[in-house]
């Protein structure tokens, strides 16, 4: 979304979330919808701390094994837990494989070159890219505005990579080597959200995302195993550890059930609102912790990249 964010991303009126009763009050619903959002911005700098002690592999398998124990300690709590039916075992290891193994793959690896607040900036424009899957594989309609917002947020994403300078984009190349796969990140979890609508329909929040966890965790242990990952772990430093446990305890844990407990208790459009806070807590953190520069450049794009996706999704 991220981690999660992750996240991010469920702006559009694609999601039935649950027909029960609303029972969370709109005032916890607005301050669990903001801590997911700030957890989630906060998570790349967290990422960027921990990639200088290890590969992204290790912090992908220890951020999830920790969250998945963390996560499936609150749904017991709240008597959420249920496991799936032997027909949704597919479905939920696509979604753990899609949402979790292959999402946070991207992103860590991208993070390595890229800087936290331009990540944070391109994860902003997810929900163009689902108002351009509702285009293409619903057939829902486009208006001109909508059209216009798109061609503003990709045009933001520009800037931002480029730090103002368009003219040292080539053809085939954006940015630092990790803000494509930003960009297929930002793809990849349209494709998650609009697949996790059946899902969410029959389970709850809870359920729901610790089952997807787990399936993302079975790929993310493989994954570790089979690479021989498991030796860095001995290279961790204070600091990786605290970023480590930042990720596994609030970013994979707590924030998902923030996240989601928001969403049954307000309009989908309505939380997706708080997404936008996300980007702007990267790029302060970023400069706090990792001293990554705010410029002008990076703020002018930014805020032509949420202009873009309020017009989508207005």
């Amino acid at each position: 979304m991220d981690s999660v964010a992750e996240q991010e991303t469920l702006m559009q009126e694609v999601y039935l979330i649950s027909e029960k009763p609303m029972q969370t009050s709109k005032t916890v619903a607005y301050a669990e919808a903001s801590l997911a959002a700030i957890v989630w911005g906060a998570s790349f700098i967290a990422t960027k701390v921990a990639l200088q002690d290890v590969s992204p592999i290790t912090i992908v398998w220890l951020r999830f094994v920790i969250g998945l124990i963390i996560l499936g300690i609150a749904v017991a709590w709240r008597k959420e837990f249920s496991l799936p039916k032997k027909n949704d075992w597919g479905y939920f290891a696509l979604l753990g494989f899609l949402g979790i193994t292959f999402h946070q793959w991207l992103q860590s690896n991208a993070l390595q070159t890229s800087e936290a607040g331009t990540t944070a900036w391109i994860v902003a424009t997810t929900p163009v890219f689902m108002a351009l899957l509702s285009w293409l594989a619903l057939k829902e309609k486009l208006d001109l505005a909508k059209v216009f917002g798109i061609g503003l947020a990709f045009f933001g994403v520009l800037v931002v990579v480029s730090d103002g300078d368009l003219a040292s984009l080539s053809i085939g190349t954006i940015g630092a080597p990790g803000d494509a796969l930003v960009l297929a990140s930002a793809l990849n979890w349209t494709v998650v959200s609009v697949l996790s609508r059946r899902g969410l329909k029959t389970h709850s929040s809870g359920a729901f995302i610790f089952t997807m966890m787990a399936f993302g965790c079975v790929f993310n242990s493989i994954l570790f195993l089979w690479n021989g990952q498991y030796a860095e772990i001995s290279a961790l430093t204070f600091n990786g550890w605290m970023g480590i446990l930042f990720l596994r305890i609030f970013c994979s844990g707590l924030a998902y059930i923030w996240w989601y407990d928001a969403l049954k208790a307000l309009s989908t459009a309505g939380t997706g609102v708080f997404l936008y806070i996300e980007p702007l807590v990267a790029i302060v953190v970023a400069f706090f912790v990792l001293g990554e520069a705010i410029t002008v450049a990076s703020l002018i794009g930014g805020a032509v990249i949420l202009f873009g996706v309020w017009l989508v999704n207005r």
